[in-house]
């Protein structure tokens, strides 16, 4: 293989130890890094503290991103910073023909995605949307059985979502909280979910409806200590009496929660042009919801039945994948904070004249269910050549994962059902109300 050299837009959390990492260590001999593009300076001394290496490498604000095409020449862009920042780099990318990898959700609206599908359209490059669940061993095994016929048509999913309080906190405290922002957690979070019944039943979502509410945090959260916008975790007057806070700290070892999007410096003020990601869960400012019911049709004729929930007790999943052959079942916890021993994932297959089947899968090792190594393999080395399906994601599949989560979040707002297809309208320009540095 030949080297490729590869730009990137947004040097966030995500960006660090997901992409320049691997591209520095697994992938060295196929990767140069030849540019970063940020809107925060502070975002390029983080990175070359993280990796000495990359000392001297030109850097980029976002207004010049066509100079860093002309003077780095790459064959790659990569796009990991804040969702609303996704759709101008990826379509800049496209219109000078590079490939392009993008972290999910590929972008936050419909008007976006048609940009994007467009984009895509006139473009010799092509997107790759970096959807990792899919690798994860278990979901390419249901993957296998369904195309297998194990569940003959496909007729309904049943789709449970859960998120703990550490875990799910995280969204509240950072840029995520604003809808501008990220689409919202239906579209931010539940694009991973979307995306994987999508690609498991090879049909395409018509249309949505959902009810969803904004229960445990924001302001008239019962949990919260005191009614009083502006506040961080890190200098909280009132943190001592915050269920939420002192369930991860303690008086004589105050910690701030931390999971794979926060870090330490994250939650130092001005650490990123005054961006702080440890503001109050409680805070007013959120606009976006923690909690979604909701039911999509596809076109096909399956059935969704959906639902997530951003404060629970433990993470992990319940499925079941209803077919006019037979029954997947499968629970996952994923969480090493639940409150009893994590039970092994295993795949329950019901077929419709016989006995149950236990399927046991090999695990793999990495972030997203050993999902994440698998997938930087295909990026970075070529699909795998001894599977024998499609599992890399496009901007089709990108577009799909987002204007269903986009349907949910409206049809909450209107009590109506939504069509998918509808939310494909022209471009109009928006304000992003968002402080200059704010990424994953």
């Amino acid at each position: 293989m030949n080297t490729k050299k590869y730009v990137i837009c947004g040097v966030s959390t995500r960006a660090n130890g997901m992409f320049i990492r691997s591209m520095l260590d697994t992938f060295k001999p196929y990767c140069e890094i030849v540019g970063l593009l940020d809107s925060d300076p502070g975002r390029f001394t983080n990175c070359f503290r993280k990796f000495p290496v990359l000392n001297g490498l030109p850097v980029y604000a976002p207004d010049q991103f066509d100079r860093m095409i002309k003077e780095t020449q790459p064959d790659v862009v990569i796009v990991a910073g804040a969702d609303h920042t996704h759709a101008d780099y990826i379509v800049m990318g496209l219109e000078h023909h590079l490939d392009v990898i993008s972290e999910k959700p590929m972008v936050t609206t419909g008007a976006d995605c048609k940009r994007v599908l467009d984009a895509q359209a006139n473009s010799k490059g092509r997107l790759y949307v970096a959807f990792n669940y899919r690798y994860a061993p278990v979901h390419t095994r249901i993957k296998e059985l369904i195309l297998e016929g194990k569940l003959g048509t496909v007729t309904s999913i049943d789709l449970n979502w859960y998120l703990d309080t550490y875990h799910g906190a995280s969204y509240y405290k950072r840029w995520n909280r604003k809808r501008l922002n990220s689409g919202g957690l239906s579209v931010h979070k539940s694009t991973h979910h979307m995306d994987l019944v999508n690609w498991w039943i090879n049909q395409k979502p018509m249309e949505a409806f959902a009810y969803g509410g904004l229960n445990y945090f924001g302001p008239d959260g019962e949990l919260n200590p005191a009614k009083e916008d502006g506040r961080y975790c890190g200098t909280c007057r009132v943190k001592h009496e915050c269920t939420y806070f002192m369930r991860w700290s303690t008086r004589s070892k105050e910690l701030v929660p931390e999971d794979d999007h926060l870090t330490q410096l994250d939650t130092k003020p001005g650490a990123y042009n005054g961006y702080r990601a440890d503001a109050c869960i409680f805070d007013s400012e959120i606009d976006i919801e923690d909690t979604y019911a909701a039911v999509v049709k596809y076109d096909k004729g399956a059935m969704l039945s959906y639902s997530v929930n951003f404060s629970l007790p433990y993470e992990g999943y319940r499925l079941a994948i209803n077919g006019t052959r037979g029954r997947i079942e499968t629970k996952e916890v994923m969480s090493k904070r639940a409150s009893y021993p994590i039970p092994e994932q295993t795949i329950e297959y019901f077929p419709l004249f016989g006995g149950k089947e236990t399927i046991h899968v090999v695990p793999r090792s990495g972030g997203h269910g050993g999902g994440d190594p698998l997938l930087l393999e295909d990026l970075f080395l070529g699909a795998d050549p001894l599977r024998p399906y499609e599992i890399m994601a496009g901007a089709e599949a990108g577009a799909y994962s987002v204007l269903t989560g986009e349907a949910i979040w409206k049809s909450v707002q209107t009590g109506k059902p939504i069509r998918i297809n509808d939310l494909l309208v022209s471009h109009e320009p928006k304000q992003v109300e968002v402080e200059a540095g704010k990424q994953q």
